[in-house]
């Protein structure tokens, strides 16, 4: 009864890892989504002889 089992650390195993992963990959796509959002796909100026009704925009009949 004097032997101790040899238990690993909770950062050397498979499963604490297998479970953050899930929950950090999704933060990570949604901080990459959110920069897109705002860098990549910002709100483009309308031009000349458009308008803007809600979130359809239009071409102005002359």
């Amino acid at each position: 009864m004097s032997e101790f089992s040899s238990v690993k650390p909770w950062w050397k195993q498979l499963w604490p890892w297998l479970l953050i992963s899930g929950p950090a990959l999704a933060m990570l796509g949604c901080a990459i989504t959110i920069w897109l959002a705002i860098h990549a796909y910002a709100d483009q100026p309308i031009h000349e002889g458009m308008k803007r009704q809600g979130l359809k925009v239009d071409q102005v009949s002359k």
